[in-house]
């Protein structure tokens, strides 16, 4: 799968924008999480599957054709960075993917930890959830929403590559069911997504969204 933060280099004219939606992060009815809560809560749950890699399993293949583990990592590294940005209304760089985990050897883990946390600070800042990010002529919660997809989905493949337990949170998984619904038809038509995998019934939330973006989480 080629990620939605593709999209900023292409029309996202087809893609249906909704509007910034203000939260207090209540947990009463009907009330939208902060992005930031929900980023928070996805790292969480990833440092211990990125923890778990070892050195040997670098080279393994992963779900994401185009990456080895290696490169999956560091891609995943390089988004977590790049969207602090992102939520401050700046411009990324996407141009090329630093070797983080060669630069930093055996920290990553931790320095991936260290940028996780700057990654919720500046999506909570004032306003970050507010307007249109950058480039990508977005929605920036729906910007928000797409790192929050690549942090889940990818922890995903890091665990199915070398065979960890992941259990996603909840609220990220239906916060990322219903940005999958809005952009799927046209990130399927640039090849963001693959075409959606069946899953059978009783399959789990994070299987169906895993389907919809072209995975197969039973396979």
């Amino acid at each position: 799968m080629t990620d939605t933060r593709d999209i900023q280099d292409k029309s996202v004219g087809s893609v249906e924008p909704v509007e910034p939606v203000e939260s207090d992060g209540a947990d009463g009815p009907g009330t939208v999480p902060p992005i930031s809560e929900l980023l928070d809560a996805a790292g969480r749950a990833a440092l211990p599957v990125l923890r778990g890699v070892r050195d040997d399993q670098l080279g393994l293949p992963t779900p994401c054709a185009e990456y080895d583990l290696r490169a999956l990592l560091n891609h995943l590294f390089h988004v977590v960075v790049a969207f602090q940005a992102l939520a401050a209304k700046q411009e990324a760089d996407f141009s090329r993917t630093p070797d983080r985990l060669g630069e930093y050897g055996a920290q990553w883990t931790d320095r991936f930890a260290r940028e996780a946390a700057r990654l919720v600070e500046a999506w909570a800042a004032p306003g970050a959830e507010q307007g249109v990010s950058g480039g990508m002529r977005l929605p920036a919660r729906t910007v928000g929403a797409m790192v929050l997809l690549d942090l889940v989905v990818h922890t995903w493949d890091v665990a199915r590559a070398t065979g960890r337990p992941y259990e996603a949170p909840a609220g990220c998984v239906a916060e990322l069911r219903a940005l999958v619904a809005r952009m799927a038809p046209t990130a399927r038509q640039m090849n963001v997504f693959a075409e959606p995998v069946p899953v059978p019934p009783g399959a789990t939330e994070l299987d169906a969204l895993l389907a919809e973006t072209g995975r197969d989480p039973l396979g």
